[in-house]
């Protein structure tokens, strides 16, 4: 062995080591927190009649949470808004405080029996929006709880249509009508609500909306307005086209990635022949790209004549393989393969785990491998 490979070697068991004591980083989920508290107390000390809760961390959530904010500040109603999270809840009794007329909860309902809870003990008015299925079965209102519940419309439009009207029914005092967003904003905001209510709904009417939520994912963790104050300010500068770029560019990076490791294509023989046969690589150590891998492997696939599906095959941590199948045709079902050999999935998406003696029935007669141009 070189001397240059053992110092390599040393170097990096050196930093190994030291990359232990760093620090490790946890994101802090407790919105239960000593500043939400103190924020509870102020708010009771001051008697503010609303409250709003909105559903973190969600674009949905956050965005009402906006509009909510633009309606009270423009009528210059004391509002305390606050992030809710499942993962650590606010509690009924930290909402009692006397003076509380109103509490808003934008995009959940709350804990089973928690509106209705905060209703009996403080006699306020709880107004809650909220467009997922589940809500369907505890959406009851009364007297002094109203819920919005909407399968076919996104909360934050939901939302944003409420404070709209309410708003509309006020006039300024020189008479004109408020407007909850400024002209210049309007239309960007509401094309962001539009892709948002895409995302949530699951309908993908865009083609540009899968795009759309990888460019935005990451700025999940700014929409907690209690540690980021600018959060009102940074959803008004939002545009959807920023994100749509965003996304496609991380798209395509991937598949260029995926790209370059496809450099040892080989004709596999599904369940040993009883589903066709089709290309397939080795992925071991690369498997957080094996959906584009196979994406693109199914396209070379159905162009050799082949099935329609790519497949990417790589060691589990227990010596057994994963396999993962794709198609990029509606024709193909891949979960065929997949259910046969006590896996799952959706016809174009689909996995399961293969002995290594069974994988290799399926590569041993016929197998040889295919250089990147004559896959292509």
């Amino acid at each position: 062995m070189s001397s240059s490979s053992s110092v390599r070697r040393k170097c990096k068991t050196i930093c190994n080591k030291l990359s232990l004591l760093r620090p490790i980083q946890i994101v802090n989920r407790a919105f239960r927190s000593d500043r939400v508290l103190d924020a509870l107390a102020k708010a009771s000390e001051e008697k503010t009649a609303n409250i709003v809760l909105y559903n973190y961390p969600s674009f949905s959530g956050a965005f009402s949470a906006l509009f909510a904010h633009l309606f009270h500040h423009h009528l210059r109603l004391p509002c305390l808004i606050l992030p809710f999270s499942s993962v650590v809840p606010l509690r009924v009794e930290d909402l009692c405080f006397d003076g509380l007329q109103k509490c808003y909860f934008l995009d959940f309902l709350g804990p089973r029996g928690f509106a209705a809870e905060l209703s009996r003990r403080t006699s306020c008015k709880v107004i809650g929006f909220e467009h997922r299925k589940s809500a369907l079965s505890t959406a009851s209102s009364n007297d002094n709880t109203m819920f919005h519940v909407d399968i076919e419309k996104s909360s934050s439009t939901a939302v944003y249509e409420f404070f709209l009207n309410e708003l509309s029914q006020v006039q300024s005092v020189d008479g004109e009508a408020i407007s909850l967003i400024k002209d210049g904003d309007r239309s960007r905001i509401e094309a962001m609500l539009k892709y948002i209510e895409d995302v949530d709904l699951r309908r993908w009417t865009s083609p540009d909306t899968k795009s759309f939520r990888i460019g935005i994912g990451e700025y999940r963790n700014m929409l907690n307005c209690i540690t980021n104050p600018h959060m009102f300010d940074q959803l008004l500068e939002m545009n959807c086209m920023d994100f749509v770029a965003k996304g496609n560019s991380h798209d395509n990076n991937r598949h260029d990635a995926a790209r370059k490791l496809l450099n040892k294509v080989f004709k596999i023989r599904l369940g040993r022949g009883t589903y066709g046969e089709c290309l397939a690589t080795r992925a071991d150590g690369n498997s957080e790209l094996s959906d584009e891998m196979c994406k693109e492997l199914s396209i070379r696939s159905a162009a050799a004549g082949l099935r329609p599906i790519g497949a990417v095959i790589y060691m589990k941590r227990n010596n057994n393989l994963k396999m993962c199948l794709r198609s990029t045709d509606s024709c193909a079902d891949t979960s065929e393969v997949a259910k046969a050999y006590g896996g799952g999935g959706s016809r174009r998406s689909s996995s399961f785990i293969i002995r290594m003696d069974e994988y290799n029935h399926w590569t041993t007669i016929g197998y040889h491998p295919i250089s990147m141009e004559e896959s292509l």
